[in-house]
């Protein structure tokens, strides 16, 4: 006969399932989760190329994915290890497939596309079949999500992670216990975070989650378990790039403005949460959406009170617990309509998607544009091709704009480097080591004619690195230019030699 406690327990299981939520078919459950698979592909394959458009963050892995394994190995010992998982991924894929936009950008498409999974089974588990699949449609629409849907990045890949983690969490809080639910959770928190460990975050949002549900002291101890394994796994990581943190520098420090994104995301997902009549210790679509949307922005917020960090990048995933918590308010429509007019109820996520579409239609083609990015690295190649002469000289302000020689190495074939010292691979870096100022004026005197790669005029930064400074004196002072043109964020200006007077 059944304890006190087993009753107790049970009554608790029983309340996460919805009641107004019908069970539903084997046929139901799959197109709950298919239909967003299809949708979050469909979309990320629209416009993917972006116009053979690649801009800088994304020709940081098109560079490093061409190299060799040691190349990359020593690469992350001075630069970028935050990233080297993903690094070698992508260069595993590059060598399977071949460097282009299809390769660089698929796998997020397919992260996402995973993500949405995820999040419509969550939500048919917690709030229906109607929730569920709003909510994984929901996914794709959302403007950060259709950025990084189709970056050649990390950030939808950890997206991924956070839903594959989220849905085993779900599965052993209405499951009975078992091992490999959670060895395969403390797995999929390994994996995000070595992607990127910032997305350890999502573990308070779990147990956010956890603790809102009441779970047992037993639960809570294999979380705990599960989660300090994860963390022991990705703290070398931790602690090593703490050293290259300088890489960030360049991040603003926070201000009000940058608040104003969070702060509308929060109350979005704060309606949907309200909706969806939230209880403590009952597992539903609050408990587990809510943390999994505030937890990791108000974390980065508080993170960057320390140490500028804030982009919402960093805590793309958190998009998977606002698209949960809008999934839920739709099912909550379509339970409320049901009742008095079961036939209409039927189009409300139609009628919903319909609106929605049109509506965020001018976002959607905007991210698909080259123009979305700060700049093109390919499309400047273009220009070098057709602007240099035999023997001519390149010179790159900043040195970080050398990722056009080294994304499009044909289009500067002839051109000399004359202020490299070292290559970006011989000398491990994304930029290489360039030689010092005193031997750059020298170089550049000794030219008739120098192409000079810069940022174009509306994004370029003030000069303040001392061989850079050097090179734009020498220029302005002993040469003249003869061409300029700038395409999508990037300049091409070539300079040729004033006569010396006599």
């Amino acid at each position: 006969m059944p304890t006190g406690r087993e009753l107790e327990t049970a009554s608790r299981f029983s309340l996460s399932r919805r009641p107004a939520a019908a069970p539903t078919s084997s046929y139901h459950t799959g197109v709950v989760w298919l239909l967003p698979v299809l949708w979050t592909f469909a979309f990320g394959l629209w416009g993917l190329s972006r116009r053979d458009s690649v801009w800088r963050d994304e020709a940081a892995t098109w560079q490093v994915a061409q190299r060799s394994t040691a190349e990359i190995w020593y690469m992350l010992a001075n630069v970028d290890v935050v990233h080297g998982f993903y690094y070698l991924l992508m260069h595993l894929l590059f060598e399977c497939f071949g460097p282009s936009t299809m390769t660089l950008r698929l796998p997020s498409v397919l992260a996402m596309a995973v993500a949405a999974a995820c999040v419509a089974a969550i939500g048919r588990r917690l709030a229906g079949a109607w929730a569920g699949l709003a909510g994984g449609m929901a996914l794709a629409l959302l403007p950060a999500v259709q950025f990084y849907l189709q970056e050649g990045r990390s950030y939808a890949l950890v997206a991924a992670g956070a839903g594959i983690s989220t849905l085993l969490l779900v599965t052993v809080l209405q499951r009975p216990v078992r091992t490999r639910h959670w060895s395969a959770y403390g797995t999929a928190v390994l994996l995000m975070a070595l992607l990127n460990w910032l997305s350890l975050m999502i573990l308070a949002a779990h147990l956010a989650t956890l603790l809102w549900t009441r779970a047992e002291r037993g639960v809570l101890a294999r979380w705990a378990v599960a989660a300090g394994c994860a963390t022991a796994g990705v703290l070398p990581l931790i602690v090593f790039s703490r050293g290259q943190s300088a890489q960030l520098s360049w991040i603003p420090p926070l201000s009000w403005h940058m608040l104003i994104g969070p702060g509308v995301l929060l109350a979005m997902g704060g309606v949907g949460a309200l909706l969806d009549q939230p209880r403590a210790g009952r597992l539903s679509s609050a408990a587990v959406g809510l943390p999994l949307l505030a937890v990791p922005q108000l974390g980065l917020i508080t993170l960057s009170l320390i140490q500028p960090i804030f982009l919402d990048r960093y805590i793309l995933y958190s998009m998977l617990g606002l698209a949960l918590l809008i999934g839920t308010a739709v099912g909550s429509a379509v339970r409320a309509a049901k009742p008095r007019f079961p036939g209409a109820s039927r189009w409300i996520l139609p009628t919903v998607l319909a609106v929605a579409i049109p509506a965020l239609l001018p976002q959607s083609l905007a991210k698909r544009s080259p123009a979305s990015r700060v700049d093109d690295v390919l499309a400047v190649a273009s220009d070098i091709r057709q602007l240099k002469q035999t023997r001519d000289a390149v010179l790159f302000v900043p040195s970080a704009r050398r990722d056009t020689r080294s994304v499009s190495p044909n289009a500067f074939a002839g051109l000399r480097d004359i202020a490299l010292a070292e290559t970006p691979e011989e000398s491990g870096t994304l930029k290489g080591v360039e030689v010092a100022p005193d031997r750059i004026r020298a170089a550049i005197l000794a030219e008739h004619r120098v192409l000079l790669v810069a940022d174009a005029s509306q994004v370029a930064r003030p000069v303040t690195a001392a061989r850079d400074r050097m090179k734009t004196a020498v220029l302005r002072r002993y040469f003249t230019p003869v061409a300029d043109k700038q395409i999508r964020g990037r300049r091409v200006t070539v300079y040729e030699r004033r006569p010396t007077p006599r």
